[in-house]
Parts: C-alpha cells; structure tokens; sequence
C-alpha cells in the first residue's frame, strides 16, 4: 500500500444498483434517502457498498470511500437532504464539452433546486450514509466528499430563489442561510466521528480570464463584480473551512473541471486563479486536475511555497478514459512539480472520480481498477512506502 496515490471519491456503480437509479433518476416526487420510497434499494445499496469498500482495501487503498454510491449526482443529493430544498425537473441540465472538444453535450441531469423554506443542515440522511462507510473501513481512514458551499450558493444564487417572492430576499440573507445548514451537516458529522470532510467545487475557472466559456470575460465585464463575486465565494467557503477546524476535520478539496460521461466542461488555467483559489482557501488538501493541458502550467503551484502545511494531490491520471495512463507523461510532471512544492507534499490521482453521476465514465470497471493499480504502482515507484 502506498498512501501516495488516492482516489477523489467515485467508483462504477455495479449494474444491479444502476436499475434501481435508472428508476429514480426523472421522479420528482420521491423523497431522501432512497430507499424510504423504493423497496429492496436500501439492500442492493448496502451490498453494494460492503462490496466496493472490499475492492477498495484489496486494491491498497488508505482513504476509503463508499464510492458514492449512497449518491445519484455528485452535489444535488447532499442539497436534497436540506431542510427547506424541493426538487423539479428542469428544462434542460448542464452543458459539457462532447469528448471531441468540438460541440456542446447536454446531461441527462436535468433536475434543478428549489427552496420551499429556512434551509436547515440536521438529521443529514448523508450522516447515516457515513456511519455505514465508518462501519465497514474497518482501521482504514474514510472521508465524505460533498458539494462546497461556495458552489451551492452559486447554484442557488443564479436562479429564482431569491427576491421579493423567495424565502431569502437577497444574496446576503441566502448566505447566512447557507452556511447555517452547512454548519448544522459539518456539526452533525463531526459528532458521528467524522475526520476528514472534502468540499468539490466545479466554479473556480469561471474566474479565469483565459477560459474562453466562461461568462466573466469580454470588453463589457464589470471587472471589480467579478473579483468581489470570487471574494465572496471564498468567504462562504472559509467559513465553514475555520468551522470544520474548529472541530478537529481535516478539510479538502477538489477541484473539478465537469465530468460527466467522459466528457468535461471547464477551460481557463490555474496560473489565473492562483492567487484567488489555491492562495486564499484555508483548505489542508488540494485535488487538482491536471489530466490535459487545459489546467496549463505546473508553475500555478508556486502559490502554495507559503502554505507550507497544505498538501496538493497532483489529478495527472484520466478517469475518463478506458486506457493505461501514459506513465513517463505522469512521472515527468511529478519531477517538475517536486521542483516547485517539495515532493512530501505531493500526491497523485486521477484528475476526478469515476462516475460523478450514476452513468458513470466511458469504461468497464475492470478498467476502473486496472487504472487505480496502475495509479498505485507509479506512487509505488516515485515515492515508495
């Protein structure tokens, strides 16, 4: 085991938990956990779960997660479990870039929120969900990966939840809304012995002015809006990262340029963040994704030479794809990174999970493993035990 290599948190579902997704995907009416509504799912989940957390520590890994299987998309589900949130199905879901890069690629996942009320955090069905990971993992470490609040906010702040007919008349009311149902979930899993809570934020390169999709860049962009809209985002997120601290968490993040059945959705480098997102944030571990060339340089990493306490898992490895990793490709970039942030800082993954929403990524789960091993062998290699 080399605890230099991690995943970021999802895995292939098995086919037989599919089934039961597929049936829930477009209802609107059902309600949080799953299995309140769909008889025999809770079963097929658990079986699913004991199985993947077995492949997990025969496979060498340190950190286990129950591959999120507890999860139909990777930030809704934790949403849905608010008090005071609805679901809807929407016009149309997100847009991601055809695998290709030439058109876009619009999701299945066409389900928007809506708050019916005073957002509240307790009695998390996720908590629930991590007390049945906590009992499996045996002397493993585990962590629970859920949606920044950063990230909500945006979600929620860009629709008609607030206003004059809301609940929240105003972004500052919907924060302060916020960040009490965070604090009431963060409370809550640090009380079920929680230890390490990671945030997954996919809003970072909307701020950078070399992303030719993102809606902050153009002649007519009101600069200081934009800048003071990053502010905020980083606020809302170190609030609840102090909060978590306060607490005893270990407090992570990834970072995610859209992953959605091998395609993906973010351009814009990490050199035109730096000094927002990775200098700013108080997080203790950065996942970044840095499986193309679309992150740019490696020397984005200099930001963290005065955050000599964080750790920075290098996302090098393809979740997206159903082949090997190119391995001299993934060994050269780790000895440019370790030139920058010293080498026992660094760690390496895949640049995201498998299958951040139920379909999952464009391969089998033989090569789901078969790529983890490889991931495993090259940490084996670069750094030992």
């Amino acid at each position: 085991m080399c605890n230099r290599f991690q995943i970021v948190g999802s895995l292939l579902r098995p086919a037989e938990l599919l089934e039961y997704k597929q049936q829930i995907e477009h209802r609107d009416d059902i309600q949080y956990p799953f299995y309140q509504d769909f008889q025999g799912y809770e079963k097929c989940e658990s079986e699913a779960i004991q199985a993947v957390v077995d492949k997990e520590r025969d496979n060498g890994l340190s950190i286990l997660t129950d591959g999120e299987y507890s999860k139909s998309m990777w930030h809704l589900d934790f949403v849905w479990g608010f008090q005071g949130i609805d679901r809807y199905i929407a016009d149309h879901g997100y847009f991601f870039r055809d695998i290709d890069g030439a058109s876009k690629y619009e999701t299945r996942k066409d389900i928007g929120l809506r708050i019916t009320g005073e957002l509240g955090g307790k009695n998390h069905h996720f908590i629930h969900a991590y007390k049945k990971l906590q009992a499996l993992a045996g002397d493993r470490e585990t962590k629970l990966c859920v949606p920044s609040p950063s990230h909500i906010f945006g979600e929620l702040s860009w629709s008609d939840n607030i206003g004059s007919t809301g609940v929240y008349k105003d972004k500052d009311e919907l924060k302060d809304g916020l960040v009490k149902a965070y604090k009431d979930f963060v409370g809550e899993f640090a009380a079920a012995g929680g230890q390490i809570l990671q945030f997954d934020d996919c809003l970072w390169e909307l701020f950078a002015d070399d992303n030719p999709n993102s809606p902050f860049t153009g002649e007519k962009i009101n600069h200081e809006e934009v800048q003071g809209l990053a502010a905020e985002f980083i606020d809302i997120n170190n609030t609840i990262i102090d909060y978590g601290h306060s607490l005893g968490l270990k407090m992570w993040t990834h970072n995610c340029r859209g992953n959605y059945d091998s395609r993906n959705m973010g351009g814009g480098s990490y050199a035109k963040i730096a000094n927002l997102f990775l200098k700013q944030l108080k997080y203790d571990r950065f996942f970044l994704e840095w499986d193309d060339d679309r992150a740019g340089s490696l020397e984005a990493l200099a930001v963290f030479k005065d955050k000599p306490e964080t750790e920075i898992v290098l996302g090098l490895l393809s979740s997206k794809t159903n082949t090997l990793d190119d391995e001299a490709r993934v060994v050269q970039m780790l000895d440019e990174a370790s030139k920058i942030i010293d080498k026992d800082r660094l760690l390496l993954s895949h640049q995201c999970g498998f299958a951040s929403c139920d379909g999952g990524n464009e391969l089998t789960e033989d090569e789901q493993w078969a790529k983890i091993r490889q991931g495993q062998e090259i940490a084996l290699q670069y750094w030992g035990n």
